[in-house]
């Protein structure tokens, strides 16, 4: 064993990679708690009348933004959390522009007491390539 390890340890080194990159995103979800794609979002939108909540900045959600999307900037998040306690048992979908910003929202959400918080996978973005929804 020790002997085909040693002839072939970029083989064996290419075969732990591919397993690691196979399995980095369910380590990184693990702690995350969660995000979903625009078509999960959307059922859930649709199903169980889940809050969608915009953490951008006022200016750029006003420049566009997810039909019925509430804006709520991050900077402000902890502080104003309190406004939406009727949507602790409701699904919390959060977006922002691309979903990195929105997953540490859905994390300090759920810590507030929304355990239903997500993340809006690829943002705001993703949301437009799916040509779904939007308002001004």
């Amino acid at each position: 064993m020790l002997e085909f390890l040693q002839k072939n340890i970029l083989l064996v080194a290419a075969a732990v990679g591919s397993g690691a990159m196979l399995l980095w995103p369910l380590i990184r979800g693990a702690g995350g708690g969660g995000s979903v794609s625009t078509l999960e979002a959307t059922q859930l939108i649709n199903r169980q009348d889940a809050l969608v909540l915009d953490v951008r900045d006022a200016a750029r959600y006003a420049e566009g933004h997810i039909l019925g999307a509430r804006n709520l900037p991050l900077a402000d998040l902890e502080r104003r959390a309190g406004e939406l306690d009727k949507y602790k048992n409701r699904p919390v979908i959060v977006a922002c522009d691309s979903g990195s910003t929105s997953g540490r929202a859905a994390s300090r959400l759920r810590a507030l007491g929304f355990p239903q918080a997500v993340s809006l996978a690829g943002g705001f973005r993703a949301w437009v390539q799916g040509g779904l929804p939007l308002e001004k």
